[in-house]
């Protein structure tokens, strides 16, 4: 049985559907991400588990127990949301120790869990410091503490790391996932942005106006999109409109620009080819193009080349070896294996 369960959840406001029937099982110590873009009903879909907004239909369990009537204090939750939402008047270890208080654990227990808590997110030594004597990473480790602290059945992150400059946010999501995985507790996060969630899920959920697209791991997700909008969220991708000339003993040859390659998808007509920037490749032979603009990124390069079939972007390894220049004429190619080709939006 699911340790979380979400069936036919749906959530209307007048007449604006946010979430439409969304089904949902996540197992204990999972970790799981609910991205998209804004008002694709992620957040929604958090709220309705910590039972901040009530359910239009549908059932939400945890652990096998209905939570339609039960109060989001009362549910077991750890939460940490977008702004920390720390008592500015409270010292770093009084602001953790707020949920015990609630629950009238006794101060000999609550003292030593409020600093088991502060050490295990590298606060040893913060007990006494206001929030304002704080950096933004410190004060999300403190709201981080104060949720893990209640010793909560699941933990909600309500794009907590979305304030946090770049370098930070990247420490920040290595931590975070070390502490979910040592403790085991079972996290759900929303996020927009598609890097954080394959850094930090186990699976990613990907909704779009109040649906979900796709549900599967990381790699999963990335590598076999199960539709055009998944493909195009979810990183950069070269989308190719390209003609089925021939199909013949199950294989089809397509199009794209003056390049023709085989491909096993058993469709007719125009169609889209999706590649990935990553696996699209400089060849002898294949796409012809001209380098429009070469961006060197540190351990990668970032091509966009100019292509009968539209702009192509190209991601290369930096390994070391000499790259296209801008302005010079190049020939692209890529597996068969690599491209998801789709026709009224369906993928191949």
């Amino acid at each position: 049985m699911a340790f979380l369960e979400l069936q036919n959840v749906t959530k209307t406001f007048g007449d604006h559907t946010a979430v439409n029937a969304i089904n949902l099982t996540v197992q204990k110590g999972e970790f799981v991400s609910l991205l998209g873009p804004s008002g694709c009903g992620k957040t929604t879909t958090l709220q309705m588990i910590a039972g901040f907004v009530p359910l239009t239909e549908g059932i939400i369990r945890l652990d096998g127990r209905d939570l339609s009537n039960v109060k989001p204090a009362e549910r077991g939750l750890g939460i940490v949301f977008q702004s920390y939402a720390l008592f500015p008047h409270m010292t770093a270890a009084q602001n953790v120790a707020f949920g015990l208080e609630m629950r009238s654990i006794p101060r000999s227990d609550r003292d030593q869990r409020v600093r088991d808590a502060l050490a295990l997110v590298g606060l040893a030594g913060y007990e006494e410091r206001f929030p304002r004597r704080m950096s933004g990473g410190q004060q999300q480790r403190v709201a981080l503490a104060r949720a893990l602290v209640i010793r909560p059945q699941i933990l909600l992150l309500d794009e907590p790391l979305s304030n946090l400059d770049a370098k930070l946010r990247e420490e920040m999501q290595i931590e975070l996932r070390q502490i979910q995985r040592n403790l085991g507790t079972t996290t759900i996060l929303v996020t927009h942005d598609q890097h954080e969630a394959m850094a930090l899920s186990d699976r990613i959920v990907v909704m779009n106006k109040g649906v979900i697209e796709q549900i599967g791991s990381p790699q999963d997700t990335y590598q076999s999109p199960a539709s055009a909008f998944v493909a195009s969220f979810l990183g950069k991708t070269n989308a190719f409109e390209g003609e089925v000339q021939a199909s013949r003993d199950g294989i089809s040859r397509i199009l794209v620009g003056e390049y023709i390659y085989n491909t096993a998808v058993h469709i007719k007509g125009a169609v889209i080819i999706s590649i990935r920037p990553e696996r699209v490749s400089f060849a002898a032979t294949g796409l012809r193009g001209t380098v429009r603009t070469r961006i060197f990124q540190g351990n990668h390069w970032l091509f966009q080349i100019e292509t009968s079939a539209g702009i192509a972007t190209v991601i290369r390894q930096n390994d070391g070896t000499s790259m296209p220049e801008e302005g010079h004429d190049v020939h692209l190619a890529w597996r068969e294996e690599d491209t998801f080709v789709r026709t009224n939006g369906k993928v191949g």
